[in-house]
């Protein structure tokens, strides 16, 4: 399927709510077995409130919303993102986008994820979606 992107188009919001599974089984899927990602106990000693996402984890979902929003067709040219809040268990990680520019047929997005602490990652990514 071919889509049309255009500066200013918004992608849809996609939510996602983060259990002690999830952080813990992204951290290990993504091979990071640092223990402030999985053992409660070591991450609040080490000063944090809880477990938290670890950055390949939120590096994977900001792909993972642009490409599904994007469709199959479209091929990712890049991804530069930067790390705020932590995301803990039991909050909600809400993503929201933006298409910033479209140049030679790669658009690039601005990607907010956001807790209720505020902007867990915010970045861009550049896909070059097929006409």
């Amino acid at each position: 399927m071919s889509r049309t992107i255009a500066v200013g188009d918004q992608l849809p919001t996609w939510e996602l709510p983060l259990t002690p599974t999830t952080v813990v089984s992204t951290a290990i899927a993504t091979r990071d077995f640092q223990d402030v990602h999985h053992d409660r106990d070591i991450a609040q000693a080490a000063g944090s409130k809880d477990i938290f996402v670890n950055i390949l984890t939120s590096n994977a979902l900001v792909e993972k919303y642009v490409t599904d929003w994007a469709g199959h067709g479209a091929n990712l040219r890049g991804i530069a993102i930067r790390l705020g809040a932590p995301a803990y268990p039991y909050d909600t990680l809400s993503f929201t986008g933006t298409v910033a520019a479209v140049d030679d047929g790669v658009a690039t997005i601005e990607v907010t994820g956001a807790v209720s602490l505020g902007a867990h990652v915010t970045g861009t990514v550049r896909i070059e979606v097929p006409a």
